[in-house]
């Protein structure tokens, strides 16, 4: 005899309870057919823990068999807040910022969530006043900030006088654990001082990012104190400041290899300047890593398609965009105590064909 127990049958609906001519469902349909109230079929949509499973699945059937789409924007009526999720940059790098969002969108997978994306610019005087007019216009449940808008203090004040959700992420720890992703930036860099000294290299140059971000003043100073450790030291003219894109870096990598005695090896802020460092060599006849090693920063895609494939150190830009994500959306709900932890990611240096033995003298 079977004695498996079958599954329960998914609650009939009677397709008069709604009226044929309608043309778009609401939620008082839903509720009127589920027989509970409005706020419940909000609670089942927002998908609150609130909710008896028997019941929630009730309300699910029935909003599939309605094909009912509610609009994020209306979703979030009952809290005065949609359930728009904002992504602000600042960032030059495109992939850094696609990768980010990438990284979002798998957090917001099967929930209620969506994402707007808003570039800015804190050198412009209205910069506040243009984040408030977008935060409000949105009714935003929150927003993630990306280096380096994330460290601004001013952006945060806003914030909080407003009463936006946020998280941020930075090199180093900004604000409260559970507003922080946090890279560390500072020990991927000292990871490639070490690896560059390590192989020999005594003339060993920095291309850095530009001054505003603080993740170059950190990956500066992680490589400055890498190459201490092993004795040597980060000489001011092979030091150049740029500006994380590909055009800087050709023309900071142009300097240095005019320079005498010319380094065997650059580390750069990251892979965009890195491969503007190919391209400079590769113009002056200089063979990688023959006659120069490079390391990069990021270990975004295109570290592994250059050739020979960039040695650089990576940080997960998509994991960082999803713990970021999942920190802010959770705060409302029962897993907000075990995001309140500060979240860490520790960069790791993935060595690959671009760095070797210094050439001989």
């Amino acid at each position: 005899m079977n004695l498996r127990k079958k599954p329960a049958a998914a609650p009939q609906i009677k397709a008069a309870s709604v009226d044929p001519k309608r043309k778009k469902s609401t939620i008082n349909d839903i509720a009127r057919m589920a027989n509970v109230s409005k706020k419940t079929v909000s609670r089942v949509i927002n998908d609150s823990p609130f909710v008896k499973e028997e019941t929630r699945l009730k309300i699910n059937t029935i909003i599939r068999e309605l094909g009912f789409a509610p609009d994020p924007q209306a979703r979030g009526l009952a809290f005065r807040r949609s359930f728009l999720i904002g992504m602000i940059y600042d960032n030059p790098t495109a992939q850094y910022v696609v990768n980010m969002q990438q990284g979002i969108l798998d957090a917001m997978r099967g929930t209620s969530f969506e994402l707007v994306i808003r570039p800015c610019d804190r050198a412009v005087p209205t910069f506040l006043a243009d984040m408030r007019h977008f935060i409000e216009r949105q009714k935003l449940f929150g927003v993630i900030l990306t280096p380096s808008v994330s460290e601004d203090d001013r952006l945060v004040k806003l914030l909080h006088e407003i009463d936006c959700p946020y998280v941020r992420i930075a090199a180093v720890s900004l604000d409260t654990a559970a507003t922080m992703v946090v890279t560390h930036d500072v020990s991927g860099a000292a990871d490639a001082a070490r690896h560059l000294a390590d192989l020999g290299h005594k003339l060993i140059a920095h291309i850095s990012g530009p001054p505003t971000f603080r993740s170059a003043h950190e990956r500066r100073r992680g490589f400055a104190e890498g190459l201490s450790e092993r004795g040597l030291k980060l000489a001011r003219q092979y030091d150049r400041e740029a500006g994380y894109t590909f055009e800087s870096g050709i023309a900071a990598a142009t300097e240095l290899l005019s320079l005498k005695p010319r380094p065997t090896a650059i580390f750069t802020g990251n892979d965009e300047m890195a491969a503007g460092v190919y391209k400079a060599a590769r113009d002056l006849g200089l063979e990688i890593p023959r006659d120069l090693s490079v390391v990069g920063f990021d270990d975004s895609p295109v570290a592994s398609r250059m050739w020979p494939l960039l040695t650089s150190v990576r940080l997960p830009i998509r994991d960082m965009g999803r713990m970021a994500a999942e920190k802010l959306f959770h705060r409302r709900t029962e897993k907000r105590a075990q995001n309140d932890d500060a979240t860490d990611v520790i960069p790791t240096l993935v060595v690959r064909e671009s760095t070797a033995k210094p050439p001989a003298a």
